[in-house]
């Protein structure tokens, strides 16, 4: 049977070029996800769990799957000791010889590197454009003049951060931060 997965970073991305892709090769069960490959990936773990010996597990491209070569071999042994087979749509991967499995471990090397170098890359430039003065990032959603008055009530008694949030027109977070800029300055939701 051919099992496909697709995955996408975020919730505002969309899968719909790799489902379209993956019904086209004739995949009929297909583990669909919206999440940074950091975190646990829980419709992967469903994916890998239901394969079966004979099964392919189809894949638009190996990016898709791994964060990194380690994470890769873990996943490709899950694969292996299934039974099952991968087969991606836009490379040449065929864990059925030696040498296919060595391209993969390659492929997944180079998926690595590019990552690390996208990562410099994008902290170099928020460094630069911070030695430029501009930061990056959303405008924060309170004028400094309402993060102000937003502490003072809070400090002053008798008003919730949900019923700030609700006066001031921001979400709760928004609240959240100003009150941490004062009272937590280093808070991890401020950086």
């Amino acid at each position: 049977m051919l099992i496909g997965y697709a995955r996408v970073s975020t919730k505002d991305q969309e899968t719909d070029l790799q489902l379209d892709a993956l019904r086209r090769a004739g995949v009929v069960k297909i583990f669909e996800e919206k999440d940074s490959s950091v975190g646990v990936r829980p419709q992967l773990r469903l994916c890998l769990a239901s394969l079966r010996t004979g099964d392919v597990f189809v894949i638009y491209k190996l990016d898709r799957v791994a964060r990194s070569l380690p994470d890769l071999l873990a996943i490709l042994a899950d694969i292996k000791a299934a039974g099952a087979l991968v087969k991606s749509l836009t490379e040449p991967l065929d864990t059925t010889t030696a040498m296919g499995s060595f391209v993969i471990q390659i492929l997944g090397a180079v998926a690595e590197l590019e990552r690390g170098i996208i990562r410099e890359r994008s902290m170099a430039g928020q460094l630069a454009a911070r030695d430029r003065g501009v930061h990056p990032g959303r405008p924060r959603a309170l004028s400094p003049d309402d993060e102000a008055e937003v502490v003072r009530l809070y400090i002053a008694g008798g008003c919730t951060i949900d019923g700030l949030a609700l006066r001031f027109g921001v979400s709760d977070s928004s609240v959240k931060r100003a009150l941490y800029r004062v009272s937590k300055p280093g808070h991890s939701s401020l950086k």
